[in-house]
């Protein structure tokens, strides 16, 4: 299951693999918001057991993606701008800690995590290879915040970054926006590698505020063809 670090090149078991491909479908957006999910149908398109894929649902369910009610069934949850401003705000309290916690201790190994992501990050996008993107995207936030020496810090933002990925791929993907978004990341790289912890949060904040209003700018604009 993704955990903000460098994905793992083989799954250790079914459910491992069953967890990382219904992840990737639910941020991709192959399985929508709302959308039912179905032991038997999810079992026969990933060709395995029904075991596995139940444990990958509650996994899932763990990370807040999925919402599973007993003896009805299980479905994806629901994209709301309630829920979006909610995930960006629980972002702010726990990744501020985080870069401030991180931007003091950062190292030149940090660094080169870091910007080896986001190399790694500007590649994928340009490829429009998205699951590669998303990867990477994490990778360069999580090298950022690994510094800050906090596993349970890491563990309490996981959920939150994980419900955040599914609205930031709802949000706006033009050119502008995404060197709009460039520009951000290497703010916050340049602060850590300056070790200014208040540089550092002000230009993650920055980032997430734009971010939140990428996203409610296309999830309106949607609600309002919508209506």
């Amino acid at each position: 299951m993704p955990t903000g670090r460098p994905a793992p090149p083989t799954h250790r078991t079914l459910a491992d693999a069953a967890t990382a491909q219904l992840h990737e479908a639910i941020l991709a957006g192959d399985l929508a918001a709302g959308s039912a999910l179905r032991l038997t149908d999810l079992a026969e398109s990933l060709g395995m057991s029904m075991m596995p894929v139940r444990e990958a649902i509650r996994r899932l369910e763990s990370l807040g993606l999925v919402e599973v009610v007993p003896h009805k069934g299980a479905w994806v949850r629901e994209l709301t701008l309630d829920d979006a401003h909610d995930t960006h705000e629980m972002r702010l309290l726990l990744e501020i800690t985080a870069i401030e916690r991180a931007a003091p201790r950062f190292t030149d190994r940090d660094t080169e995590k870091a910007r080896a992501a986001l190399d790694r990050h500007v590649s994928a996008s340009q490829l429009g290879d998205q699951a590669a993107a998303r990867q990477a995207h994490t990778d360069y936030h999580f090298a950022i915040y690994a510094a800050a020496g906090s596993r349970w810090l890491l563990r309490a933002l996981e959920p939150v970054w994980q419900n955040s990925e599914r609205y930031r791929f709802a949000g706006t993907r033009s050119p502008e926006a995404a060197a709009e978004r460039h520009r951000e990341h290497q703010a916050i790289l340049a602060a850590c590698m300056a070790r200014d912890a208040v540089a550092a949060a002000d230009a993650l904040r920055v980032h997430i505020h734009n971010s939140r209003s990428r996203v409610i700018q296309k999830m309106t604009r949607l609600d309002d063809k919508d209506a």
